[in-house]
């Protein structure tokens, strides 16, 4: 059966989302496309009005479309700002794919979360735990947002042929996360705290939670490229998980950090904060059967990653 290509080269490939962490990996990685990239700030297009994103795509005609734009953060954002993270996301992508269709796009891939599945699937997670069973509460808001997405791009393509597909990445870092300690996912906002802790000569850190809960990280870049590697080489209606398939606790993550900045003191665990889902890792047969796996490991990433916060430390979110 001959493998599915979809040429690049000389194609206009609209980034929604391209300033975020996950949109400007890829913006890095159709670099080496021969493609022309299209962006639009926030200034120029704001995605949650219809009639503006419909006059944008018609005006620019783009031949493929990556959908990173979102409402994104972590349990705190999720659980204070739910009809954002619910009414946002869901105009945004139902006005992205709507006028991907009315304009005849060629090829949309929408980038959706984890968080999709159930709180306590069986894990690792494989793309049929979609919709088997409740949610974890404290991001149900974002979730269902996502969820409504895939089954977007699922309803245009059975109903209208249009080669739209969904990836589901696991936890992301790296350059240009939201280091806000309130705002941001838990990663960034591990280092940004720990580092504070470092300069400020603090014997403990607080963290969140109990510190037990097993969560997959996958570095930015490496998405920006299993991304770019699916508008090229699949098509169909099931979403396609993308991360690692290693897990990590908590605590050990913040313990890595800790190595890599260079702080000595000790972590203090607030179990009256929530964890959120107990255990949440990827299957990720179906990507690597494709022929992509995630070339960085945690460490190397981590490194990477805090090295340049250090770079941009004043120019952050905190």
């Amino acid at each position: 059966m001959a493998r599915f290509q979809y040429e690049l080269s000389g194609k206009r490939v609209w980034v929604a989302g391209h300033k975020g962490m996950a949109g400007s990996a890829v913006v890095r990685w159709l670099a080496t496309e021969n493609c022309q990239v299209l962006t639009a700030s926030r200034a120029e297009l704001d995605l949650r009005r219809q009639s503006a994103v419909e006059a944008w795509m018609a005006a620019n005609r783009p031949d493929a479309v990556v959908m990173a734009a979102a409402v994104v953060g972590g349990i705190h954002a999720n659980s204070t700002r739910p009809a954002e993270f619910l009414y946002d996301n869901l105009v945004i992508e139902t006005n992205i794919i709507q006028a991907a269709h009315a304009t005849r796009v060629e090829r949309l891939l929408f980038l959706g979360s984890s968080c999709i599945y159930p709180r306590l699937a069986e894990q690792p997670m494989h793309e049929d735990a979609l919709l088997t069973g409740p949610l974890e509460p404290s991001n149900q808001w974002y979730a269902v947002a996502k969820i409504a997405g895939i089954k977007l791009c699922q309803a245009f393509r059975r109903q209208y042929g249009c080669d739209f597909i969904a990836a589901m990445p696991t936890n992301l870092y790296g350059a240009g996360d939201n280091f806000n300690l309130t705002q941001g996912h838990v990663a960034a906002a591990l280092i940004a705290k720990i580092h504070a802790a470092k300069v400020k000569g603090a014997d403990t850190v607080e963290l969140w939670g109990s510190g037990t809960p097993k969560r997959e990280f996958l570095y930015a870049d490496d998405l920006g490229g299993a991304l770019v590697f699916l508008l090229k080489h699949y098509s169909g209606e099931d979403h396609i998980n993308v991360g690692t398939g290693t897990e990590i606790t908590i605590a050990e993550l913040a313990d890595l950090i800790a190595q890599i900045v260079g702080y000595r003191g000790r972590f203090v665990f607030d179990t009256s904060k929530p964890d959120g889902a107990p255990r949440k890792v990827m299957d990720t047969s179906r990507l690597r059967d494709l022929g992509w796996e995630a070339p960085t490991g945690l460490e190397d990433g981590f490194r990477k990653t805090y090295a340049w916060y250090l770079e941009h430390v004043h120019e952050v979110r905190r």
